[in-house]
């Protein structure tokens, strides 16, 4: 198993947190407002917010990521973003970015504000203001080996759940956007006679399924998702999900270590039923907008998101090589035997590539 050093990987998400901001936006404080105070930092709004669809959104762990990449897909949409910030770590990450004078100057917005996801209330007043949110916050458990323990799933379905009611309850919000797992779709019961080939967005992985492995990952999403559904339809809540791949990208096994451990936990099982699938952060960000455009016309629900399904050892070793986790890998299915099931992200392309002619001039 590969390890990286903690500052390094802070390292590499803060110099990824400059850019991004330095291409898209400028980081200022309020007047009047203390440096030393990162509860809230604001900058200049990009646009007027519109009654149908306002143009300030919130992203949940901003700084991770994923979130960085939703952000700057957002700031190149013209969104004013407003980030959660957890704690004093993500802090120095937006204290060093609003430091920088080469920030200075530009016309976009970003704010940081410090919420607590364990409190229905710190959300509401977070929320307040915004058309819409992003949820895309992922527990890792920082002394457990596998990066997931079964007590971060009990903990990801609370804050997953706090984050519906909040929204629910906050006067300005629209919609929500929660990032899922592809793992919440693939872990099927293949005793079962009837079950489907087809691995799409109305399938759900077996909790006990999940259990009996100790797919504690795998587990959290599956059971956020149900219970963000579940409380949605309670309160009214306009919501869609969308279940990556493996997210990857520029160095992301430095930048997101902990949920790479925990999603490749029985990546071999994935890889001979032919659902060892990963997707590019960049291209799953410009999926969590697309998503978010068009769900107040007809595109809420389930997505899947992948653009690479690992189908030889080859490049199965390769990603055991880049990620430095061990991949137990029996046979080379593209050769030996057909694939156990078929995944399938047609619901979301086909709306990727309406959009995509649609906006083509």
């Amino acid at each position: 198993m590969g390890i990286v050093r903690i500052d390094e990987s802070q390292r590499l998400e803060i110099q990824e947190f400059r850019r991004m901001l330095l291409s898209c936006a400028g980081l200022h404080p309020r007047k009047g407002e203390d440096n030393n105070d990162m509860r809230h930092v604001t900058t200049t709004t990009a646009g007027e917010n519109d009654d149908s669809h306002p143009k300030l959104v919130c992203v949940t762990s901003g700084v991770s990521f994923l979130g960085i990449a939703i952000v700057n897909q957002l700031l190149l949409r013209g969104y004013s973003v407003r980030l959660i910030v957890h704690n004093q770590e993500d802090v120095e990450k937006v204290r060093e970015i609003k430091a920088s004078e080469e920030m200075r100057g530009s016309n976009n917005m970003v704010e940081a504000v410090m919420a607590n996801l364990s409190q229905v209330e710190s959300l509401i007043e977070a929320f307040e203001g915004c058309g819409g949110v992003f949820h895309t916050a992922a527990f890792v458990d920082p002394a457990g080996l596998s990066g997931y323990s079964k007590t971060m799933a009990q903990i990801e379905v609370k804050a997953t759940k706090n984050i519906v009611e909040a929204c629910a309850a906050a006067s300005s919000v629209r919609q929500c956007v929660l990032t899922s797992s592809l793992l919440a779709c693939v872990w099927q019961d293949k005793s079962i006679n009837n079950t489907s080939l087809i691995i799409d967005q109305k399938c759900w992985s077996d909790e006990s399924v999940c259990i009996d492995k100790k797919l504690w990952y795998a587990l959290g999403k599956l059971r956020a998702e149900k219970a963000a559904w579940e409380l949605a339809k309670e309160r009214g809540l306009k919501l869609a999900t969308i279940c990556p791949g493996l997210v990857t990208g520029p160095e992301f096994h430095y930048r997101s270590l902990t949920s790479t451990i925990a999603y490749l936990k029985g990546a071999g099982e994935m890889y001979a039923d032919g659902v060892l699938a990963t997707v590019d952060v960049s291209r799953l960000a410009k999926a969590h907008i697309c998503v978010y455009e068009e769900m107040k016309k007809t595109s809420v629900g389930r997505y899947i998101c992948f653009d690479r399904r690992l189908e030889s050892q080859e490049e199965t070793e390769k990603l055991a090589r880049e990620t430095g986790i061990g991949i137990d890998i029996t046979r080379d299915v593209s050769v030996n035997c057909p694939m156990r099931f078929q995944l399938s992200n047609l619901k979301l392309s086909m709306l990727m590539s309406r959009i995509s002619r649609c906006n083509e001039p």
